[in-house]
């Protein structure tokens, strides 16, 4: 079978690229039962203000012991408040802001979050398939058995999974044992991140690497042409 899965952790309104893996595979494995690390995407992103790209960070803390999936986000803090109103100030000139607009209130001002993971999860899954209409299935790691560390342990969770076919980022290059998953029958399949359109952007010059929310509220239902539509046309171009 062809299946292919992909095993990344949960990321704060991520960019382009990850929703472009979660297109790519027929199952996506949040991989949130690992250590928290500070100052990463798992807790912040880049949005693209007038007065410039703006980190918009989750208040998280820095305490080094814990998992992804057990990082509370800082209750006392009116960080949901504050977040919708960055987003608002940077993109409500944006064309399609008014379309998302409702998802946002409901997001940052209707509910309350208090598990990192759980709000990230949330945000991930329903913009991919509410918005972008990917396919894939989601589901979480510990649901499924895995034993050992770091390279060990997401060889475990593959075999445990029984996909054949891991899709991964070109980061992961700097510590995955390709040798061990062909040994046990699974091929590594290296995600391209190259070739992404531009796309228009209220603001200028053209910034590619902002979080999803940039590219869905300048181009609309049109946005998964800027993730991965485009390479259909390139197909055809090629063929014709």
């Amino acid at each position: 079978m062809d299946t292919k899965c992909a095993i990344l952790q949960s990321n704060y309104i991520p960019w382009r690229g990850y929703f472009d893996i979660i297109n790519d595979v027929d199952l996506f494995v949040f991989y949130d039962e690992v250590q928290f690390t500070v100052r990463d995407w798992r807790h912040r992103n880049i949005i693209y203000t007038t007065s410039g790209l703006k980190w918009i960070s989750l208040p998280c803390g820095s305490d080094l012991t814990r998992r992804v999936d057990e990082v509370k986000i800082a209750a006392d803090m009116n960080w949901q408040e504050q977040h919708y109103r960055k987003i608002c100030d940077a993109y409500k000139k944006a064309p399609y802001f008014s379309k998302y607009k409702s998802f946002l209130e409901h997001v940052y001002l209707e509910r309350k979050w208090e598990y990192l993971s759980e709000f990230n999860q949330f945000l991930i899954k329903h913009i991919a398939q509410d918005f972008l209409k990917a396919k894939a299935d989601f589901v979480n790691s510990c649901e499924y058995n895995s034993e050992g560390r770091r390279n060990e342990k997401l060889l475990s969770l593959m075999l445990s999974i029984g996909y054949k076919n891991y899709l991964c980022g070109p980061a992961a290059k700097a510590y995955l044992d390709e040798e061990a998953f062909l040994d046990n029958g699974i091929n590594i399949l290296w995600k391209d991140y190259s070739g992404y359109p531009d796309y228009p952007q209220t603001q200028q010059p053209f910034e590619g690497r902002v979080s999803i929310i940039d590219l869905l509220v300048n181009t609309g239902e049109d946005a998964p042409y800027y993730i991965w539509g485009w390479r259909d046309e390139a197909k055809k171009a090629d063929i014709l």
